[in-house]
């Protein structure tokens, strides 16, 4: 198989050496070039034919966002990794080329303590998603490195009531993952769930601190629906959402009748923190029955295990598609180890998420309600 040829873009040359030195000491990928700004990337696309580019945000002549724009005209399908400052500028930056089509993003290293320690955490964070990015269908194939996942080789039967109907618990509680080419699904999600809906929502985003207080801020702007960023003794009220902070795993705990949040600093689960394996742990706990677990397009594994604990606990797992997603390594394992009960295209999730809560919470009738000419007579 060819490596993966990639475009570094970046005003700095000491960046544009950096990268080039990194990523090419990977047999998998090869740097067939740089530029300084964008519009010298635009030039250099056609001749150099990238599989994916990496762009700088703070740029001269032709600044990242200006260049995301351009490639997305030029480019639709060319994956885009933007390279930012962890920093409340390069946050809002970020957030504004994911929504301009950019495909995700890797923040530049800070107080590493050595240029060994800078050198790791691009590798670690920069190489598996240009992997992922350009080789979607490959992410599918970590299940088996997927730890203690027990497999449901098909949907659980649900309890039948005498009239024949299916008895569903009523949805308390919507718990979302998700991370690569999260921000834009979150933002197509949030603003078509109603004003009284009727339960919480808690999601998990991969992303750092700043980002996730930022993200939360701009879907509040778009939804009818509160959106915040989790604090600790948070109360769960019912058409509220939360968003876990960055470098904080976000639990939901009940203590009597009462759900709040609850914020630690623990182990990564999944190299991340938050992790959605944490949160969908706690709900299922929480809660029981009574959850709905979305998981919306990400690379990795994050969210098979605690959709395993919400299947468990007899609630339901729905997934992002394949087509709509950016990356379907989270959706797609968990499709994968049979713990959905349906996939859609990321413009049908609120609707459908908004369905399931309101049909689960409507009054049900307590008697047989067919007309009495359809009902079979009793046996003699």
């Amino acid at each position: 198989m060819p490596p993966i040829r990639i475009l570094v873009v970046d005003d700095s040359v000491v960046i544009r050496r950096l990268l080039s030195d990194i990523l090419s000491g990977d047999r998998a990928l090869e740097v067939v070039g740089t530029a300084g700004d964008g519009r010298i990337a635009l030039a250099k696309i056609p001749l150099l034919k990238p599989d994916l580019m990496t762009l700088d945000i703070e740029m001269p002549v032709m600044d990242g966002l200006e260049a995301v724009v351009a490639v997305r005209k030029l480019y639709p399908k060319l994956p885009v990794i933007m390279f930012s400052t962890l920093t409340e500028r390069g946050a809002a930056a970020t957030l504004d080329a994911l929504s301009l089509g950019a495909s995700d993003y890797v923040t530049k290293p800070t107080n590493t303590g050595s240029s060994m320690a800078a050198v790791e955490c691009i590798r670690v964070e920069l190489i598996p998603k240009i992997k992922a990015l350009v080789s979607k269908g490959e992410c599918v194939k970590a299940l088996s490195g997927v730890a203690n996942l027990r497999v449901i080789p098909m949907a659980r039967p649900r309890v039948v009531s005498k009239a024949g109907a299916r008895s569903k618990p009523t949805i308390d509680i919507v718990a979302i993952g998700t991370s690569t080419g999260g921000p834009n699904a979150l933002a197509e999600v949030f603003p078509r769930i109603p004003n009284d809906f009727p339960v919480p929502i808690v999601v998990v985003q991969h992303m750092p601190p700043i980002f996730t207080r930022l993200l939360a801020a701009r879907l509040a702007e778009r939804s009818a629906i509160p959106v915040e960023e989790g604090r600790a003794g948070a109360s769960l009220l019912p058409g509220q959402a939360w968003i876990a902070p960055g470098d904080f795993h976000m639990k939901v705990i009940r203590i009597g009748m009462d759900r709040s949040l609850s914020l630690n600093q623990g182990p990564q689960e999944n190299s991340c923190r938050p992790a959605v394996d944490v949160l969908f742990r706690s709900v299922a706990l929480a809660y029981g029955a009574h959850v709905l677990g979305v998981v919306m397009t990400g690379m990795g594994s994050d969210g098979v295990l605690g959709s395993q604990d919400i299947r468990d606990a007899g609630g339901d797992v729905i997934i992002q598609d394949q087509a709509s997603s950016v990356v379907w390594g989270m959706p797609g394992l968990v499709h994968a180890s049979g713990l959905d009960d349906a996939a859609y295209p990321v413009d049908r999730l609120a609707a459908e998420i908004t369905r399931r809560v309101l049909q689960s919470r409507a009054p049900r009738p307590l008697f047989d309600s067919r007309p009495f000419a359809t009902m079979e007579p009793p046996a003699k």
